[in-house]
């Protein structure tokens, strides 16, 4: 598959060489880089298709306008809430977006500017290496919304950070710096917020570089310790997702929109 039919296949994305093998795909989404339904399914599915993109050694995913992703759109809410059908199909999509980068053989790295929430801070962990500007906001962002933190928060958080800092984050909302997260050990590289692209751009190309199967087969290996943990995460999935048809999302989506602190009943 070639580039031109990437394109015609996610118009949301877009795909450049901005190095030999480094296969650079920029997310091109609403306000912030927001996931609308659109965006939110096509990460989910390009995985599959970049298997056959030849050439690629590595892939550096970058927001568009200076932002990672600001998380799931109210667009994309609201079509969940609008039928079941729409919501299991959320549903896999959104296992599909934290699987799909986990179980891709290349390295995949994360230029993180600006913001990543909800989704978007799901994918930026779900990458390899995540370089992160020292300003930049990351924030899991569900339980704000009124929904379990689901996707990829149980899986990862407390194997990169423990389960203390885990539940300190994610049960209170509480946001991370990027300097914050390199500190933690939730992200591997926090830079000068001008230098984000530069400096994972250069880890791509680096890795680009690098023996092709010894690390697919590192990354392959490594990755065990997430796949002990799938079980857990498929039940994050599922309970988060149960929660977008109770009370406690009215209310936090009312909050958002009035950008207020939610009142939960």
């Amino acid at each position: 598959m070639n580039l031109t039919t990437l394109s015609e296949r996610y118009p949301v994305l877009g795909f450049s060489w901005p190095r030999p093998g480094v296969l650079q795909i920029t997310l091109r989404g609403e306000k912030r880089n927001a996931m609308g339904p659109e965006l939110h399914r096509a990460l989910a599915r390009v995985w599959r298709d970049l298997e056959g993109v030849e050439g690629t050694r590595a892939v550096l995913l970058w927001g568009e306008g200076g932002d990672f992703s600001a998380g799931g759109s109210f667009a994309l809410i609201e079509e969940m809430r609008a039928s079941p059908e729409a919501l299991m199909r959320v549903y896999q999509e959104a296992r599909e977006l934290v699987l799909g980068p986990l179980d891709f053989p290349r390295p995949v790295v994360a230029a993180v500017e600006g913001v990543a929430v909800g989704a978007g801070l799901a994918l930026a962990l779900a990458a390899d290496i995540a370089v992160v500007g020292k300003g930049a906001r990351l924030l899991d962002g569900h339980l704000r919304l009124g929904v379990a933190a689901g996707d990829h928060a149980v899986l990862l958080w407390p194997l990169l950070v423990g389960m203390a800092k885990a539940k300190y984050h994610l049960f209170l909302n509480e946001p991370l710096t990027g300097e914050e997260a390199e500190r933690l050990g939730l992200v591997a590289l926090a830079v000068e917020d001008g230098k984000v692209y530069e400096k994972a751009l250069e880890v791509a190309e680096r890795l680009a570089l690098g023996p092709k199967e010894a690390l697919a087969h590192t990354k392959r290996a490594l990755h065990h310790w997430y796949r002990a943990f799938l079980p857990h995460f498929e039940l994050s999935l599922a309970l988060e997702f149960l929660g977008f048809s109770g009370r406690e999302l009215e209310e936090g989506l009312r909050a958002l929109k009035e950008k207020r602190p939610p009142n939960f009943p």
